[in-house]
């Protein structure tokens, strides 16, 4: 049984006339009316009672409409959803984000995917630092990352998200809680808590801004996330130099001021070096479109997860283009 003589047969069941059936397949009544003799022969059954006046179906044919139209709807779907997997419209994408940004851009990120590729499916691992990323990027266990750079190790290609001025977190009892705006200066004397990594792009722009005002910053306590980091601050530990996003993570005794000669950190999306999915192409151009990526921004090259493939078009009219 071919599908063209089942979307001949449903023709026919639902105009119960072949000359109209005909008239909406765009082919001729007798290569019509030759098709069904075919499949009523191969299935040895009467579909249909034919009279000068009228064209009704038998019991046979009323099941196999029923029947027909599941099929047909089945074939329809399957088709639909191979094209869209295949244009990158479908399917599941392994998203890894950092501790801040789980907070401070997951939202956005999360939003914009469900409206532009709602048969996407995101599949979130948080509060992963750099390293961590890159390597579960390397073997295969996350897709696309939401990291800070530079990346570790190598195969990784990576697109600048956002740039974020550093911050000044402290205990909301410190001698700087305070102050409005604090220098890196001021910072001199005090214990710092930075994380435990030492590829952490963020305890590297820390150490750059404590550098450029003539010290080096004392590494009292370390953590392993974003969590413990804020808790040993609030507990009054030691202060912390971080991204301004982390002001989206409030917590009891804990005050975030500007720094006003600090260094800033970057947010990039990273992703395996040649990789050829479509879908995670089409969520790092729908997220890059929503963050108002500038021109020139993915590193260390141009290779896009898709082949190089560019931003859409449209979503770019749609977000804007960065300028």
């Amino acid at each position: 049984m071919e599908l063209r003589h089942l979307r001949y047969f449903a023709a026919v069941a639902d105009t119960c006339h072949f000359g109209q059936a005909a008239a909406s397949l765009h082919v001729a009544q007798p290569a019509l009316s030759y098709a069904i003799r075919q499949l009523e022969s191969e299935l040895d059954v009467t579909l249909f009672t034919r009279t000068t006046r009228q064209v009704s179906l038998t019991p046979a044919g009323e099941y196999l409409r029923v029947q027909a139209e599941r099929i047909l709807a089945g074939v329809d779907d399957a088709v639909d959803g191979v094209r869209r997997i295949a244009a990158g419209r479908s399917g599941l994408v392994r998203l890894g984000l950092t501790g801040i940004a789980a907070f401070s851009h997951l939202p956005r990120i999360a939003r914009v995917v469900k409206r532009e590729l709602p048969d996407v499916d995101l599949r979130i691992s948080s509060d992963m630092l750099t390293p961590v990323q890159c390597e579960a990027i390397r073997t295969g266990t996350l897709d696309l990352g939401v990291l800070r750079p530079p990346t570790v190790g190598e195969d990784i290609e990576m697109r600048v998200i956002d740039v974020e001025p550093m911050v000044l977190a402290v205990s909301v009892d410190h001698r700087l809680a305070v102050e409005p705006v604090v220098s890196v200066t001021d910072l001199r004397n005090e214990p710092f808590v930075m994380y435990d990594s030492r590829d952490s792009a963020v305890n590297e722009a820390a150490m750059r801004a404590c550098r450029a005002a003539g010290f080096v910053p004392d590494r009292a306590h370390e953590a392993s996330g974003t969590a413990v980091l804020l808790a040993l601050v609030a507990a009054g530990l030691g202060v912390s130099v971080l991204p301004a996003s982390v002001r989206s993570l409030p917590l009891d005794g804990l005050v975030v001021r500007d720094l006003v000669d600090a260094d800033t950190v970057e947010v990039a999306l990273a992703w395996r070096a040649g990789g050829a999915d479509p879908v995670i192409g089409a969520v790092a151009d729908v997220i890059a479109a929503a963050f108002a990526v500038h021109p020139g921004t993915v590193r260390p090259g141009t290779v896009h997860p898709a082949q190089a493939r560019p931003i859409d078009a449209a979503l770019s009219a749609k977000f804007g283009d960065g300028s």
